[in-house]
């Protein structure tokens, strides 16, 4: 297959892809190989369990009504 046949979302996957691929080519994850204190990898596993149930974070304008 060739560039021209893609259709023009297949051609924006295929863009993402690569960029996402070079930037982690260019961009090493700085983190790497560290290990993550319990408290935040609970934190995470909360975060992730109550998006799983629909539950989203506090909403932008919320944080800024708040904050001023």
């Amino acid at each position: 297959m060739q560039v021209k046949d893609l259709t023009i979302d297949e051609l924006k996957e295929l863009i993402k892809e690569t960029v996402a691929e070079a930037l982690q080519d260019l961009l090493p994850d700085p983190d790497f190989g560290k290990e993550l204190k319990a408290e935040v990898k609970q934190q995470l596993l909360d975060i992730q369990q109550r998006r799983a149930k629909g539950i989203r974070g506090i909403p932008a304008a919320e944080v800024i009504e708040k904050l001023g």
